[in-house]
């Protein structure tokens, strides 16, 4: 038998211990894919053309690499670091990278998934969290607009461009 304060110390320290991630998806063939894996082609270099907007995404959130994203940590910036760090990017030797404007941002969310809305295949080890876009709110420079990859919403209240989000880089393609 387990003491009575080692098993409250166990039940304690399980109880903040936040549950993995699980994508869940609706799969009947009555809800089509928004992203299906077949809209995007894969460069080979860590990046990826959607064939329906034109845009190359980069596969990975920053601070992530390798071909299943797995390698680092998903890192977040502020508004600010985010937009710096696009534009310092060289990801696959370009040197035109930005952060996607809350439309382009929104065009990436697969809306049959949720814990992340995005279609993994594609985008492999996404957070299911704040992304930042690039679209300031239109009446205060203290706001920008965000992507919640959680459930796949677009949000702005609170979302102050002090506030640390993550980043996933794009560029106009060809």
């Amino acid at each position: 038998m387990i003491p009575r304060p080692l098993l409250i110390a166990i039940l304690l320290t399980l109880a903040f211990v936040p549950p993995a991630s699980s994508q869940t998806c609706q799969t009947e063939t009555a809800v089509p894919s928004t992203t299906p894996a077949s809209r995007f082609a894969d460069n080979g270099n860590g990046t990826m053309t959607d064939k329906s907007t034109g845009l190359m995404w980069a596969r990975c959130p920053e601070g992530l690499s390798g071909t299943a994203c797995a390698t680092g940590k998903a890192a977040t910036f502020t508004w600010e670091e985010a937009l710096i760090r696009a534009r310092d990017s060289g990801l696959a030797g370009y040197t035109d990278w930005r952060l996607p404007n809350v439309k382009e941002l929104s065009s990436i969310v697969e809306e049959r998934c949720y814990d992340p809305a995005i279609n993994l295949d594609v985008f492999p080890n996404t957070p299911a969290s704040y992304f930042w876009s690039a679209s300031p709110l239109a009446y205060s420079s203290s706001s920008a607009w965000t992507v919640y990859f959680y459930y796949g919403y677009t949000y702005l209240s609170g979302n102050r461009v002090d506030y640390l989000y993550h980043v996933r880089l794009v560029r106009s393609g060809q």
